[in-house]
C-alpha cells in the first residue's frame, strides 16, 4: 500500500531535525455545501535540517519516530524568498520641526504697529496688556459694590 503524502508550508524550524508543517485542504460542508478550508499541523522529520520557515515541502507518512512525529520531509518544492534588506536596516529621514517664532510670524501678516501682530514679541505684549486691564471697567450689579484700586469691594465693608 502506498504511503500518504501531503504538501504544506513550514511553520517552525526551531527544533533539531524536526519541522512543523501546516497542511491546508478544502472540504465541502455536509449541511451548507460551502467550501471550507481545514488546516492541520504535522511534525515532520528533517534529517539534514535543510528546511526553513516559509518553505513549501512534501511530507510522507512513516513509522513513528517520536511521540508526535510520524512524517518525514521528502523534498523541498519551493524555498521562501528572503529580502536583501531587512526592515530593521531601513532608516527613516529625520523630521525637521520649524521654529515656533518663525511659524507665528509667517501666519500673522500684520503691520508692526498693529496690536494684533507683526512679530511674536508684539503678540505676547498685546496679551499681557489685555490681562492687566481686566477688571477695571467692571459693571457693578449691586448698588452697594464700589471699585477701589481696580478691585470690586462691598461698600458695607470697610475699605482699607
Amino acid at each position: 500500500m502506498a504511503r500518504k503524502q501531503r504538501i504544506g508550508v513550514v511553520q517552525s524550524d526551531r527544533m533539531d531535525k524536526t519541522v512543523v508543517v501546516m497542511v491546508e485542504r478544502t472540504v465541502t460542508h455536509p449541511l451548507y455545501k460551502k467550501i471550507v478550508r481545514r488546516r492541520k499541523k504535522y511534525q515532520a522529520h528533517d534529517e539534514a535540517n535543510d528546511c526553513s520557515i516559509g518553505d513549501k515541502v512534501v511530507i510522507e507518512e512513516c513509522r513513528p519516530i517520536s511521540k508526535n512525529k510520524h512524517w518525514r520531509v521528502m523534498q523541498i518544492i519551493e524555498r521562501r524568498e528572503v529580502a536583501d534588506v531587512q526592515p530593521r536596516d531601513i532608516v527613516a529621514p529625520p523630521i525637521e520641526v520649524p521654529d515656533l517664532e518663525d511659524s507665528i510670524a509667517a501666519e500673522t501678516d500684520h503691520s508692526p504697529g498693529d496690536p494684533a501682530g507683526g512679530n511674536a514679541e508684539s503678540l505676547i505684549n498685546a496679551d499681557s496688556d489685555q490681562n492687566e486691564n481686566e477688571g477695571v471697567g467692571v459693571d457693578l450689579d449691586d448698588q452697594n459694590d464700589t471699585v477701589a484700586d481696580g478691585n470690586v469691594v462691598n461698600s458695607q465693608e470697610e475699605v482699607n
